[in-house]
């Protein structure tokens, strides 16, 4: 089984009618996205994150029932569930304004965390569940306890309308990063966090932490994978785009599950991962995410939708 921990919540998608605003809601958060991902894609996973017993986060744990993903990490509070406003632009990239202060998804403590069954092989760690208290330091001691013991990943998906000051986050997912086996980090999370600095260069600084590999998804100019022996891209998969929303986390529950077929679990086989097999695996999740891109929010695709990786 593989955890995704980190944050769950309502994507509220504005449209402007005759008497104001209305609102198309769609359950999002992009760990609980990896999760329902993964299980779409047939692979058995659960989410650790904080949930509300509002009608919100009962929605949400339908969701994740009726999706497979199992719901036994989850801690219930009376808190509220995270609302996220999203403003899609003319390019189809989502902005984002967050409505959580004191919410069910960052609340979560040390005491809630439990030991993880032994059939737990991976954990996923990500977006703004790094860096909101008191979250942030119970998944980052989380990481550290599993470093490996199980494969660690990690997907910074900053969001600065969150927490604002940069430095903040720079130093949080360095520190989640000195667990992690893979990272898979955006070009424009990158641009954000080392403005200025070459692309290769400013992801390399995780490989020196004692990553395996590092991914660097480019949007519609595809990706790039950075090992300690060398460099691998690949091109964009042509798609007319409805939005963006879950695109990247689509990315990585189809790179988690390449690595789950393949068999490659481990740190030691994915630092030992062949550039054909490395390449094969970034098409498939490169494909994997221009399917969610031709569709409206985060519709994330199952197996039977992509190819094989053999």
């Amino acid at each position: 089984m593989f955890v995704v921990c980190g944050e769950a919540l309502f994507d509220l998608f504005a449209g402007e009618g005759p008497d104001g605003l209305s609102f198309d809601a769609r359950i999002g958060g992009s760990p609980f996205n990896v999760a329902v991902g993964l299980a779409r894609l047939g692979q058995r996973a659960a989410l650790l994150t904080g949930m509300s017993t509002d009608p919100l986060g009962g929605r949400l744990v339908a969701a994740l029932a009726g999706e497979g993903v199992e719901t036994s990490l989850l801690v219930r509070t009376n808190r509220p569930t995270t609302l996220s406003l999203v403003d899609v632009g003319p390019d189809g990239g989502p902005a984002y304004t967050f409505y959580g202060s004191g919410a069910a998804d960052r609340a979560l403590d040390p005491d809630d965390v439990p030991e993880l069954d032994p059939e737990v092989w991976g954990l996923h760690f990500g977006s703004y569940s790094l860096v909101v208290e008191p979250v942030g330091g119970t998944l980052l001691g989380l990481a550290r306890r599993e470093a490996r013991r199980r494969l660690v990943t990690l997907d910074p998906n900053v969001r600065p309308t969150i927490e604002p000051d940069l430095d903040v986050w720079r130093k949080r997912i360095d520190a989640f990063a000195a667990t992690a086996d893979l990272v898979k980090v955006s070009s424009e999370d990158l641009a954000l966090l080392y403005p200025g600095q070459d692309l290769d260069e400013a992801a390399a600084r995780w490989l020196g932490s004692g990553a395996a590999v590092v991914v660097v998804t480019l949007g519609p100019d595809g990706a790039l994978a950075l090992t300690p022996s060398g460099r691998i891209a690949i091109p964009g998969v042509p798609v007319m785009v409805a939005d963006t929303v879950g695109a990247g986390d689509t990315f990585q529950a189809a790179l988690v599950t390449a690595l789950a077929e393949t068999g490659n679990t481990t740190h030691s086989r994915l630092a030992s991962l062949s550039v054909a097999e490395l390449e094969r695996m970034l098409r498939f999740a490169a494909t994997a995410a221009a399917l969610t891109c031709g569709r409206r929010g985060a519709d994330l695709p199952r197996r039977n939708e992509l190819p094989s990786l053999n």
